[in-house]
């Protein structure tokens, strides 16, 4: 197969951005990526967009309000990993031969409030067990019980990833939080108060992809990327596994994902330099760990306690500071992790750049239980 590399990167900070269009950030993001790259009109052959709320032909607007279209635009949704999936695609189309040169898009304009998804049956929402705050509190309590969690760890995960957010120009939320104060926040579900979850919000996110011995000298390798889906015994229903799992004999479809990952890698996770990982609330990277293999279920609040996931820690994660400082347009959100491990590989992260960043790690899992995990290398 073709060697794959990311010869571009550019981000439209996530946040709020008021009367701006999508097709307006996802432009600004997909410009940057092409100066980076050096890549032109008609220099290269397709185009995958990822998106969950963008509407029909998405990636199409984009590109025509840059007079960029002729090519195939495929629009992709998979959730929270729908970046993922695209970046996926793009991939396999050159690893295949077919094209030498495409551009991966991810943009999302979310409204405001509680996510509806048409993805969860009516009595799932009416019932509060779809993608809400009282659905990742079950999640949230389940860890707690199993595996020794209390809500200081939850705080001190926040924590975390709001310190690395304060480097960040492109999260929404850059200032430092205490324990005290995370805990202090309004309490929307127990064991979840508000600062414990991620804010859905805008921004995009855009990637060339290109055939390795095209690429710009000191461009990032992909080593591998890999979609996976849940595997049937979810709790409450088998589209999702939000809530845990009916069966612990059951490999929840992040370490199914990791797995393929590290395999086609010819890696494992003591390889890894950094990072970057789903924390759509502070259980939810919490319970990620041990599911990519960083570390054994148990072992989490011993590792916050020693900083060694903290930036200057052994394995740093969430450099960016994750969602919980970025907040999660959801269509941009898992290619906003690879542009944070591109610059780190590339060492241009600023003040949380990463010492000696080789090998970098990135995943999301999101509706529909599509888990993605994405390797890159310097």
């Amino acid at each position: 197969m073709k060697a794959v590399a990311l010869a571009g990167v550019g981000m439209y900070p996530f946040g709020r951005h008021g009367d701006l269009t999508a097709t307006e950030m996802g432009a600004t993001a997909l410009q940057a990526a092409l100066s980076e790259a050096g890549v032109h009109r008609g220099e290269f052959q397709a185009t995958f967009c990822a998106t969950a709320y963008g509407g029909v032909a998405a990636g199409h607007r984009v590109l025509s309000s840059l007079a960029l279209t002729g090519g195939p635009i495929i629009d992709v949704e998979a959730g929270c990993a729908s970046g993922g999936a695209a970046l996926g695609l793009g991939a396999a189309a050159i690893q295949s031969g077919q094209y030498d040169t495409v551009l991966v898009l991810g943009i999302e304009k979310m409204p405001k409030g509680m996510i509806r998804s048409s993805f969860f049956p009516s009595w799932m929402e009416t019932a509060g067990l779809a993608a809400t705050p009282a659905y990742f509190a079950l999640r949230a309590q389940r860890l707690m019980i199993e595996q020794g969690i209390t809500s200081h760890d939850l705080a001190d995960l926040v924590v975390k990833n709001r310190a690395n957010g304060v480097l960040n120009s492109d999260a929404m939320f850059r200032s430092a939080v205490t324990r005290e104060q995370v805990l202090a926040s309004k309490l929307v579900c127990d064991p979840l108060h508000l600062w414990m979850l991620c804010s859905p919000n805008e921004g995009a996110a855009a990637v060339v992809l290109q055939r390795a011995d095209l690429a710009p000298p000191g461009s990032v390798r992909l080593l591998a990327t890999s979609l996976r889906s849940h595997l049937p015994g979810s709790v409450l229903d088998e589209s999702t596994p939000l809530a845990g799992l009916s069966d612990s004999e059951i490999t929840p479809p992040s370490t199914l994902a990791a797995e393929d990952a590290y395999e086609r890698a010819g890696l494992g996770p003591a390889d890894l330099d950094l990072v970057e990982c789903q924390d759509t609330d502070a259980a939810r990277e919490l319970l990620t760990w041990p599911e990519l293999g960083l570390c054994q279920a148990g072992q989490q609040a011993q590792i916050l306690a020693e900083g060694s996931f903290a930036l200057g820690g052994r394995l740093p994660v969430n450099s960016s500071g994750g969602l919980l400082s970025k907040g999660e347009p959801l269509g941009a959100s898992a290619l906003g992790q690879i542009v944070e491990l591109v610059h780190q590989l590339r060492g241009d992260a600023g003040h949380r750049q990463v010492e000696a960043a080789r090998v970098g790690l990135a995943h999301t899992i999101g509706r529909g239980a599509n888990a993605s995990v994405t390797i890159l290398q310097a």
